[in-house]
């Protein structure tokens, strides 16, 4: 599997903790975890047990050049040198008995032997005359001559320092078959782009949701800091992967090896464990469908969208075809006695395919809107679905966004590259009756996988295809017309492959970050565009908004030795 990124997702400034905190394995975390996992505590003792003998016993038993040192010494001064410096008369090793021959102590006069250990009849040896009075230290702590002493802690405290001006990008990276979440720094004013940590995934990722709701099963929920409160706000990110259940991390923990939550049941749904259905050749081709459940997901999990305003609710989007609601307040694990873990919340079947993406409506927030593989949008209330409304769309749904500026409307992109814009008010509840769009975008060549509306700017859409471009669009009201007119801003193909994820920074008005198939993430300041600064400064000053222009060209990439962080290499044409 080629390397690629299938997802990413903006942190606003001053929510990412300034010092993070480093994972830390003890009892209780380990109990939390076994919970979790749905794994006896002493099972998960033994392999902890095991894999640190394992650990301990590396290297041993080797042979020839690839053996370890297996001395017990554990100083830096050989401990037989007092030793070796009081050497025995030649003559006494004589008298002691020797039956060899020896030379007549005549012929050994010429070597002064009485006088080797003389050091004062001892010929200088130039700067290393004096080494035997060296002194050998572990490190420089122990050093007193050394003042200047290195503090590794406070180096590396300093290194993951994030600063409140600092936005954060985590992206849901695959490469030579290893799943991960990086999560990068960018620091805005000088146009820095880095990789702050990272963290390893058990599953191929699809989607990805930030949330400031600390799940109940939280370490900063179940054990706060000493003479706290529960923590009521963090920074949270939601991954859903190929497996059925959906894990959700910290992002201001470095080094974790658990997500802070698990909604689903991976003991039953065995996503690690292949079901062939058939014997023989034939269970290669064949693959055993897990039962459905209400309770949680059975097969990928496609998209995600995390409530803003009743913030513990989290809505998921499966290829079984359902969109589940989950209580992030509940707790899924299993409970000390025994009992089963609480499941989701609801679980609406609306589709009749694979469900591909979800969002919430932030204007209306019980109202969701899905999209599926079945051609068709829906739009209902998640306290009554089954009152739902929408429309038929000709292709499979690729992406889908609520418009942030008018409570009603929303967009649709398309396999076969268009973009719909509808109004739900206008839709049906009966999808055989007819419901036509607002107005309709050919926005790209292929499938336009990447749909992001700007949340600063009103009527600024940006659209990422299979195409390998990346383009931004002007939506704006024709008052004779009475109707919508849509032109393209400007287009560039980035270099980062098939676009599979465009967003806009939560923070900078102008900021679109976009990342592919060739695995590589890059930041977009589009009003380093002479047309988009013509065409969209007005609109910007009018939203009370200032349009920063850049010095660099205005793509922003993690700097390699080949080019530089500022894009000093033409990352593809632009128009």
């Amino acid at each position: 599997m080629s390397a690629l990124i299938s997802s990413a997702a903006w942190v606003r400034r001053g929510v990412t903790a300034q010092h993070p905190t480093k994972y830390v394995l003890d009892d209780q975390e380990l109990e939390r975890v076994s919970a979790l996992a749905r794994v006896e505590l002493e099972d998960a003792r033994k392999e902890l047990e095991l894999a640190h003998k394992a650990a301990q016993s590396m290297g041993k038993g080797a042979e020839g050049e690839e053996a370890d040192d297996t001395t017990d010494d554990d100083g830096w001064v050989d401990e037989d040198e007092d030793a070796m410096d009081e050497d025995v008369p030649m003559d006494q090793d004589q008298a002691e008995g020797s039956t060899d021959a020896a030379p007549t102590g005549d012929d050994l006069e010429q070597y002064n032997l009485d006088d080797y250990d003389n050091d004062d009849a001892m010929p200088g040896m130039g700067p290393f005359s004096n080494i035997k009075g060296l002194t050998y230290y572990r490190n420089n702590d122990e050093d007193p001559y050394i003042t200047l002493k290195e503090d590794d802690e406070a180096q590396e405290r300093e290194e993951l320092e994030v600063l409140p001006t600092d936005n954060l990008l985590v992206v849901a990276k695959t490469e030579d078959e290893i799943s991960q979440l990086e999560i990068y720094v960018y620091d805005e004013s000088e146009e820095n782009l880095y990789v702050h940590h990272d963290l390893m995934l058990p599953s191929f990722p699809l989607c990805l949701e930030w949330l400031d709701f600390p799940p109940v099963s939280s370490p900063s929920v179940r054990a706060p800091a000493e003479g706290g409160a529960a923590a009521q706000f963090g920074n949270f990110i939601a991954v859903g992967t190929l497996d059925p259940e959906i894990e959700i991390w910290s992002l201001d923990t470095v080094e974790a090896m658990y997500p802070d939550m698990v909604l689903g049941r991976p003991d039953k749904t065995a996503a690690h464990v292949p079901t062939p259905l058939g014997t023989g050749k034939k269970k290669r081709k064949k693959t055993k469908a897990r039962p459905a459940s209400t309770a949680h997901h059975v097969d990928a999990v496609l998209s995600l969208s995390w409530n803003r305003t009743h913030r513990n609710l989290l809505a998921s989007a499966s290829a079984d075809r359902t969109v589940k609601l989950w209580d992030l307040s509940r707790d899924p694990t299993i409970n000390g006695e025994g009992g089963e873990g609480q499941g989701a919340l609801r679980s609406f079947d609306v589709h009749k395919d694979k469900v591909q993406a979800v969002q919430w409506n932030q204007a209306d927030p019980t109202v969701l809107l899905t999209g599926s593989y079945d051609r068709t949008v829906r739009t209902f209330d998640s306290r009554a679905p089954d009152a739902g409304v929408g429309a038929v769309v000709g292709a499979d749904v690729e992406a889908l966004r609520w418009d942030p500026w008018e409570p009603h409307g929303f967009y649709v992109s398309l396999e076969n590259g268009l973009v719909l814009n509808f109004d739900a008010r206008a839709l049906p509840s009966d999808l055989s009756s007819p419901s036509p769009s607002r107005f309709t975008l050919q926005a790209h060549d292929g499938a336009v996988s990447a749909l992001d509306i700007n949340p600063h700017v009103r009527g600024i859409l940006a659209t990422g295809g299979t195409d390998k471009v990346v383009k931004v669009w002007n939506v704006t009201e024709d008052q004779d017309l009475g109707k919508r007119q849509v032109s393209l801003v400007t287009s560039r193909d980035l270099g980062v492959g098939k676009v599979f994820s465009t967003a806009w920074s939560p923070d900078d008005p102008l900021t679109l970050a976009a990342a592919g198939s060739k695995a590589k993430l890059q930041i977009w300041d589009i009003g380093a565009n002479a047309n988009a600064r013509k065409v969209l400064g007005p609109k910007v000053a009018e939203a009370g908004r200032v349009l920063k222009e850049k010095q660099g060209g205005g793509i922003i990439s993690v700097a390699s030795d080949d080019e530089d962080s500022s894009g000093g290499e033409d990352e593809g044409d632009e128009e």
